[in-house]
């Protein structure tokens, strides 16, 4: 067996090659901080959106369940004004009588000549707290008999 004689030279000594570099460690830190900061702003957007989207449809339920208590639980007359708590959303309901500018002015009009009596009910559904309070507001037209009309 003859013995190998390996040559090293003077100026450079052998590198291993089973390992990283600092500067290769440092760079893969930095791109797995940019693209988890990516990841988390997306979700935060996510996240506010799922927010956002969960209290407009809400307080359209809440809107909707009040609306429906006019004329059974509230008093369908003009003039009459409440509001209240419904969970974590605040409430404003007005009734009044119906004007018909808009779309169709003439409704009134058609409306008098059958004995109907047209009644704008407008509702305000509010929550959060202030700076960042937000509000929708729902209206609609209701109409009833001229002869069940309450006299004040």
């Amino acid at each position: 067996m003859s013995p190998v004689i390996r040559r090293f030279s003077a100026t450079a000594p052998p590198r291993s090659s089973n390992g990283f570099t600092l500067l290769e460690l440092l760079l893969a830190f930095v791109v797995f901080a940019l693209s988890f900061a990516t990841v988390l702003e997306i979700l935060s957007g996510s996240m506010r959106n799922t927010v956002r989207a969960r209290h407009n449809s809400e307080s359209a339920l809440t809107a909707q369940s009040l609306m429906d208590q006019v004329g059974m639980e509230m008093p369908l007359e003009a003039g009459f004004s409440a509001n209240g708590e419904s969970g974590e959303y605040g409430w404003e309901i007005d009734i009044f009588e119906y004007s018909g500018t808009g779309e169709n002015p003439r409704s009134v009009e058609l409306a008098e000549m059958t004995g109907i009596v047209l009644l704008q009910v407008d509702l305000v559904v509010s929550w959060g707290e202030s700076p960042r309070q937000q509000q929708r507001s729902f209206s609609t037209v209701r109409a009833i008999l001229a002869n069940q009309v309450r006299q004040p």
